[in-house]
């Protein structure tokens, strides 16, 4: 099993043994957070610019320190003291960053596609962290991750993506993760947020929360993008949550061993309340910490790193 790919664009072009290699690496990564000395020296002598247009905060801290605990060079890239309020483009912009001996620019973007524009003509490598409505691919991983870490595979869970579907980035890439690796997936929510042509993609659509949860495995929460949406598609908060969020009687109807993922950031008391968010069957601050590990691999592999000997099984 091999990696050689120098840009990471999305999920939907990956096979299983990629997303298994970098499942497998990030394994052995984990590790190194667990050490005295939390850093190795993989990339050493390396530049990498955290290129983020789109407010983040968690995504560009994991990507920061994993980047620093390989040891890389970071800079990170601020849009409000940047000559981007001097009218200058996206792609100026990158291959001056480039100019100065940048090896990797990490990118999030309010438009679609801005990752697969700059790795048209950028001689560095392109790491996508989140653009537009279109895919989170390193969430997607770090998702992924987590559920074969708790449950011990992929193929053949039943797993539930709940919440706004239609404007999540993250759905889109878990979705085609999870399809990848051997996952039935359904998706739940108002029929406005959930439309039936994501069936196309492989997935069962629900509208009945309790039929959404009964048989899964895992149920993935995700909030209303509120800033991705023209209008409100749904009369009101509290009916959603009453229709849609997961309470602890909601939490006890789903299988003893289920566990309940979230992506952050959460919205407390609309699609999760905080007895499951704090429950032992939450794992959501584990999705935190792998996706340190993830990123790491990501990064490591991006820039010519070996993939593990040991590997699991591709559909595992």
């Amino acid at each position: 099993m091999s990696w050689n790919r120098r840009h990471l664009l999305d999920i939907q072009s990956l096979s299983a043994d990629e997303l298994t290699a970098v499942l497998d690496t990030a394994e052995t990564f984990k590790g190194v957070g667990q050490r005295d000395i939390k850093k190795v020296p993989a990339l050493r002598g390396k530049t990498i610019v955290n290129l983020f247009i789109e407010p983040s905060t968690r995504t560009r801290i994991s990507f920061e320190l994993a980047a620093k605990r390989l040891s890389a060079d970071v800079i990170n890239f601020s849009t409000e003291a940047s000559s981007f309020r001097k009218g200058e483009t996206l792609k100026d912009t990158a291959q001056n960053l480039e100019a100065l001996n940048a090896d990797i620019l990490i990118i999030r973007h309010r438009s679609a596609g801005a990752p697969h524009f700059l790795s048209r003509f950028l001689d560095a490598s392109v790491v996508n962290a989140g653009d537009g409505a279109h895919e989170h691919p390193t969430q997607a991983l770090l998702d992924i991750f987590t559920m074969r870490e708790k449950l011990g595979r992929i193929a053949g869970l039943n797993v539930t993506i709940l919440g706004d579907i239609l404007f999540s980035r993250v759905a889109r890439s878990l979705i085609w993760a999870l399809k990848h690796m051997g996952a039935n997936v359904t998706l739940c929510g108002p029929p406005t947020l959930v439309p039936k042509r994501f069936e196309s993609l492989g997935c069962r659509v629900s509208y009945d929360l309790e039929d959404a949860i009964a048989d899964a495995d895992i149920v993935n929460l995700l909030r209303i993008q509120h800033e991705r949406q023209r209008q409100t598609m749904f009369p009101s908060l509290g009916e959603y949550s009453k229709l849609f969020g997961v309470s602890i009687d909601r939490l006890n109807q789903m299988k003893p061993k289920a566990i309940i993922m979230h992506p952050g950031p959460m919205n407390r008391g609309v699609e999760i309340d905080t007895e499951v968010a704090e429950s032992e069957r939450s794992v959501i601050l584990d999705q935190v910490s792998n996706g340190l590990a993830v990123r790491m691999a990501v990064l490591y592999l991006i820039n010519g790193g070996a993939v593990p000997n040991a590997s699991k099984d591709s559909n595992a």
